[in-house]
């Protein structure tokens, strides 16, 4: 790898890393955060504005970044709006103002923060000689980033406490200065275009391809099952006697970086749809795990959610990169967004919280039944695909 390869290479891999650590620094610990502050009964309420944010703050921003600004100036725009707003709705938590007011701040945070993994992907992929070989190292700095802002929340003793919403805050200035230092990506020559396609609507049609449809419906689908991690699974550390649950959550990024580093090799030498059926598969054991309901078991089951992760949502990524055209791709990883963190993250986040309260009946969590649930969930999700993915190629498989 020459120099300037090199130096692109670290920038990329720089960014990921503090981008992520910004996102787990507020995600993880937002739960036990709300908890503290008696505001635990907003929780699936909470979580599910970065679910609505996708629903229109990735397609319209990725329709900017492919045809009307720099993917970097719109990042560095978008992080900054980030810091600001996860800052004010830390503060309303803080000062106990009322919860409309809360979610609303926590809302504004959604959406500003919802396009930016998205456009971060396009600025990294537009730089990559082979997305199948080199996206996974460069993606396995972004899981290093969010067990280094796990780690570090709890390191500041800050797992239920505001102070994670500020140090978060303080990391996305750091992010939006950083990206100064990117090698800019410019967009395509314009031309006019409709409020339609402005808004980054047009983005839909790609579902019309059968392919590109079944992935993007199991990643939702998949997502829908992971929404339940974040609110639930440090409740469940807690419940067994763990301290510091936004460390020990960190567990699921080890198997993520394993996964990410070996990513390219399995890519070569295995069919992508036998790759994401074993993503799902990994998705049943982990909840089947977690359902044992002992310490052991549960850290096991937390520690799958990073290949799950992978082999799922990472290749579908990797799959829309070399399957859409150029023009299209940034709105490609939106319409993503869009499908994961929108459709999947609300669907998973109000479900989890209806079956949490179903599992909950005499305020003691049946853990067992709300996580073999999620496995149900999974496996149904399995079936699905494994069904109706037939790879057209063998080069896109």
């Amino acid at each position: 790898m020459s120099l300037g390869r090199l130096g692109l290479y670290t920038e990329y891999c720089a960014l990921m890393f503090i981008q992520a650590a910004g996102m787990s620094a507020w995600l993880v610990p937002l739960g036990p955060v709300l908890d503290a502050h008696g505001l635990g009964a907003i929780k699936p309420l909470a979580f599910a504005t970065s679910a609505l944010a996708c629903f229109v703050s990735p397609l319209f921003f990725g329709a900017m970044a492919d045809r009307h600004a720099s993917p970097v100036k719109v990042l560095r725009g978008l992080a900054l709006a980030t810091a600001i707003a996860m800052a004010l709705a830390t503060t309303a938590i803080q000062s106990c103002h009322h919860v409309w007011v809360i979610l609303g701040l926590i809302q504004l945070y959604a959406l500003c923060t919802a396009p930016t993994w998205g456009i971060a992907s396009t600025i990294v992929f537009a730089r990559l000689e082979d997305a199948r070989q080199e996206f996974g190292p460069v993606r396995a700095m972004g899981t290093l980033g969010w067990m280094a802002g796990c780690l570090l929340i709890s390191g500041l003793n800050a797992d239920t406490t505001t102070g994670a919403g500020y140090c978060g805050s303080v990391i996305w200035l750091l992010v939006a200065g950083f990206t100064f230092f990117l090698s800019p990506v410019e967009p395509p020559p314009g031309a006019h275009v409709s409020w339609h396609e402005r808004l980054g609507l047009d983005a839909l049609t790609l579902l019309k391809n059968p392919q590109h449809r079944v992935m993007f419906i199991t990643a939702a689908l998949m997502n829908m099952a992971i929404a339940a991690f974040y609110p639930y699974a440090p409740a469940h550390l807690h419940d067994l006697g763990f301290q510091h649950t936004t460390a020990w959550t960190s567990l699921g990024q080890v198997t993520e970086v394993v996964a990410m580093f070996t990513l390219g090799g399995l890519l070569l030498r295995w069919p992508l749809k036998w790759l994401v059926a074993a993503g799902l598969g990994f998705g049943v054991l982990r909840f089947v795990f977690s359902a044992c309901n002992t310490r052991g078991w549960l850290l096991l089951g937390v520690t799958l959610h990073g290949a799950s992760f992978v082999l799922v949502l990472i290749i579908a990524q990797i799959y829309l990169e070399k399957n859409v055209e150029i023009a299209w791709r940034a709105r490609a990883q939106a319409l993503f967004a869009l499908m994961t963190s929108g459709v999947g993250n609300l669907l998973g986040y109000l479900g989890s919280g209806w079956w949490f309260h179903i599992c909950t009946p005499h305020l003691v969590t049946n853990w067992s039944l709300f996580w073999n649930g999620l496995a149900a969930t999974v496996g149904l999700v399995l079936v699905y695909f494994l069904v109706m993915y037939r790879p057209v190629k063998a080069p896109a498989s």
